[in-house]
């Protein structure tokens, strides 16, 4: 059974700093492309920022200048390291990951992790 969990949520203040990891776990070949998301209630989720396995990356206009994504392959991990965060930033944020695996048959799979609440205020 492959999972992402998320760590590393909580309360900040504005203009304060928080870092949000994304572990991979089960049985699975490789992870590919790796990403962020967040959610507000009542809204879509966006995109907050994504790195793939080579570690190109790329971010919301948002997040830019602010927000840094970053993994390591050996273990299975992403993060993001979030910095200047404002009210705005408020949300849960996603891990998301496309991951090979051979169940139900080797084929590479979209998963989502359980999400991480993120709430800026003073």
């Amino acid at each position: 059974q492959v999972q992402l969990v998320e760590s590393g949520g909580g309360l900040v203040q504005p203009g304060g700093s928080v870092m949000l990891s994304c572990v991979a776990s089960g049985k699975f070949y490789s992870v590919a492309g790796m990403s962020w998301y967040r959610q507000v209630p009542g809204r879509q989720r966006e995109l907050v920022a994504g790195i793939n396995w080579g570690g190109i990356t790329k971010y919301a206009d948002s997040v830019k200048g602010r927000f840094t994504v970053s993994r390591d392959n050996a273990k299975n991990t992403m993060y993001l390291q979030m910095n200047s965060l404002k009210p705005e930033d408020t949300a849960v944020y996603y891990c998301n990951a496309f991951i090979t695996t051979s169940q139900p048959m080797p084929w590479e799979y979209e998963y989502w992790g359980q999400g991480t609440q993120v709430t800026v205020s003073s």
